[in-house]
């Protein structure tokens, strides 16, 4: 391994890859050696801002992985093909980070997981929210003891609609939004497109994390969406525990997007445990808690996060160079948790009526 670890991005159907490529071309001990699509008109906005020379600017990944070999990839692919680029690039024996959901079905992380283990590369799910200073504030909150323990997940997330922003959340017109949304993966169900896959995984991964693991014994879920689409735009899960009920809900069509001025609902988590609560927000700078010592609650300021639990590109090039295992919600174990229950809440969906969690397909 040369002395600044090699990070190269391939796939840019999800306009994520913007900001996960700013994170590597950022970190001082990152040499970004180069970028992949099919489509180079995809790659321009990146190669632009992050000074990309052409002679890193590949439209076959098996070049690209074979001219630069990286030590990490990054991959944002369309939901629906999360398993088969996986599949692709695992063999070429680098890590990967996928970003979210895990996939579109769990038959799918499964596949992921068996290509990374026979190739022995890591792999990781990308949740850009668990890097929110107060997701993370709340669940040391959680290990600490403050609230007891976990017995109920709520969960609201969301945004205007996944066609109206584009990478660092910039501002898109509605001309450009119609003309894309026809065409969008986002809103093909074939390619696992809609607020239910795009979102619930978000809850589920990050509600089992604050649950340190445990899983739902069924799953009840409702979906809606406007007259026309394939996929929906908003969905209602409850997940029954031992411990009681729990709920996700996704949405597009949020009044405003929540890095701008919090909808109301407000987006984010509410965690209710044996001896209190607590309300961690989407991009809020602290969380309100409460419990029997202070049962009118008070709000606390969130951590200052350092690195490398800043982004996930820090995350991850801490996680090579010290030869450390993947933790948290970016774990394959937490993460499959999470698609176990997206996949229920699929079927719940299409079955109307309450299920089982999905163990195998």
């Amino acid at each position: 391994m040369s002395d600044r670890l090699k990070i190269a991005g391939i796939n840019f159907d999800h306009f994520h890859m913007g900001d996960l490529l700013r994170m590597a071309h950022e970190h001082r001990d990152v040499e970004l050696v180069g970028i992949c699509d099919e489509t180079p008109a995809r790659m321009q906005a990146a190669c632009e801002a992050f000074e990309i020379a052409d002679d890193k600017v590949f439209t076959d990944y098996r070049r690209l992985l074979e001219a630069t070999e990286p030590d990490l990839a990054i991959l944002c692919p369309a939901a629906s093909t999360h398993g088969e680029w996986v599949e692709r690039v695992a063999p070429f024996g680098c890590d990967i980070l996928i970003e979210k959901p895990f996939a579109a079905s769990l038959s799918e992380a499964d596949r992921m997981i068996a290509a990374c283990q026979a190739s022995g590369s890591r792999l990781a799910i990308n949740w850009p929210l668990a890097w929110m200073p107060c997701h993370r504030t709340a669940k040391r909150y959680v290990d600490e003891g403050h609230i007891g323990d976990v017995l109920e997940v709520h969960y609201y997330g969301g945004n205007r609609g996944p066609l109206c922003h584009g990478a660092d959340k910039i501002e898109r017109t509605p001309a450009e939004i119609a003309k894309e949304k026809s065409e969008s993966w986002f809103y093909k169900k074939s390619q696992g497109g809609g607020s239910l896959l795009d979102y619930l995984g978000y809850g589920t991964t990050l509600g089992t994390w604050f649950m340190d693991g445990r899983r739902p014994l069924e799953i009840t879920t409702m979906v809606d969406a406007e007259e026309g689409l394939e996929v929906d735009e908003h969905s209602i899960t409850i997940a029954k525990y031992e411990t009681g009920l729990s709920k996700f809900e996704t949405r597009w069509g949020t009044y405003t997007d929540p890095w701008t001025n919090q909808p109301q609902p407000k987006t984010g988590f509410v965690l209710v445990g044996t001896r209190g609560t607590i309300a961690s927000y989407d991009y809020d700078n602290r969380i309100h808690w409460q419990n029997e010592w202070c049962p009118a609650g008070e709000w606390e300021e969130a951590d200052t996060l350092v690195a490398p639990f800043q982004n996930p590109v820090q995350y991850m090039v801490d996680v090579i160079r010290n030869d450390k295992p993947i933790e948290g919600p970016l774990s394959i174990e937490i993460s499959r948790i999470g698609q176990q229950i997206v996949d229920a809440a699929v079927l719940s969906a299409s079955q109307r009526k309450t299920v089982g969690l999905v163990e195998r397909e």
